[in-house]
This record gives structure tokens, sequence and C-alpha cells, in this order.
């Protein structure tokens, strides 16, 4: 099975649950091992690929530009494309951008996904009820990319992945272990660094440095 089977199940639970005139959201880098699976929330309009004019990749943060500052922080996006995704419009993002972006994710071996795929008109709250919805996708998700290491964004998605109360501000550098179809993964809760959680992508960035020189023998180097 590959990532892209799983896209007619998100796309009916979109219509469950998200926005009907929106599309899904999926997932996108690079999909057989990667370092680091990014695990968000769930998508939202101001990602210009849910809307239905779009014809090519529907991958997160599509048209955004807050969320690129964390990963360029990190040494996970280079700094030419950095500059240029920070000096385009949303709406002056098109589909060869897009794949453009996505080449320099997996160049540089993560992968970027959400709990719930369904997209939402703004960032309104869902409850645990409709993630927990998607859960069996995840796990089927991390199933076929076998990443070595698994980030989780934010108090509620990292609660609901790994099936206990969560509070990131007492798990920041922590590693837990999950068992996953007779396969153990390494999981990390780092702050929500987007949105209201903005003040907190200082800590996000300092956790996912950690992370990545324990965990990958990664060296920061900016």
């Amino acid at each position: 099975m590959e990532i892209k089977d799983l896209n007619k199940k998100y796309d009916c639970l979109q219509k469950k649950y998200g926005a009907k005139e929106l599309s899904s959201i999926y997932n996108g880098g690079l999909e057989k091992n990667p370092d680091i699976c990014f695990v968000f929330m769930n998508p939202t309009g101001r990602n210009i690929a849910a809307a239905s004019g779009w014809k090519g990749r529907k991958s997160p943060w599509i048209g955004t530009k807050n969320i690129w500052d964390l990963f360029y922080a990190v040494n996970l996006l280079d700094e030419e494309l950095y500059l240029e995704i920070k000096r385009r419009k949303g709406s002056e993002w098109d589909e060869k951008f897009a794949d453009i972006v996505y080449q320099n994710v997996e160049n540089h071996r993560y992968f970027i996904t959400n709990l719930g795929k369904c997209t939402q008109v703004d960032a309104r709250p869902l409850p645990d009820s409709v993630y927990k919805e998607y859960l069996d996708l995840l796990y089927k998700e991390f199933e076929i990319l076998k990443p070595k290491v698994i980030i989780l964004f934010g108090n509620q998605v990292s609660s609901i992945v790994l099936n206990q109360k969560i509070s990131v501000s007492e798990a920041r550098k922590k590693c837990y272990l999950k068992e996953i179809k007779k396969e153990t993964y390494k999981f990390y809760s780092v702050y929500y660094p987007i949105g209201n959680g903005r003040f907190n992508i200082d800590k996000s960035i300092e956790d996912i440095k950690w992370i990545m020189q324990e965990e990958l023998g990664k060296i920061e180097n900016k």
C-alpha cells in the first residue's frame, strides 16, 4: 500500500466533518523512511490547495508563511526557498511552486501530515471524537512511512495519538514509545507553533533541534 491509497477514505471523512466547499488536505514529503514525521492538527481554508480550482498536490501549509519559519529555523528548509515563500502572497502560490517546496521537504528527509484531514473554513476547535475518526488512518501512514521519529504538535494531538493525557509543558524532550502493528515508534510532543501558539514557537524550535541532535545526530549550524 502507498500513502496515496488512503486519500479516498480521507475524502469521505471530509464530506462528513469538513467544510462542504473545500477538499481534504492530505500530507507530503519523503514517503519512505523519513527522519521525522511531523503531525499537526487539521487544515484550514487558508491552504489554497483545498479550493475547488486547485489541480496540484494537496499537502499541508500550501499558500501560508508562518509554519515555514519553524522549518527554516531548524535547518529543514533551504534559505533561498524560504525567502521566496516569505516574499510570495498566498494567492501567488501555484501548483509548480507547491511541488518545488515539497521537493525541498523531501530532500531534507521529513514528512508533514495532520491528524485530521478535514479542512475547515477557519481554525475552529474540533472535538476529540472527530480526530479519533482519523487515528487508525494516521497509524496506517506510520506503518507505510516507517519514520525514525514522530513529532506531535500540541496537547490535543499528542493525547489522542498516544492515548494518554499529555501536557506539552511537562513532556518537553521526553520520548514516548508506542507499539503500532508490532512496530515500536518514537514520539515527542512539542508546543503547537502556529495561530494562538505562535508565542511558543521558540520553544518548539528549541525542542525540535534537541530531538534532531539526540535522535538523528544532526547538529544545528545556524
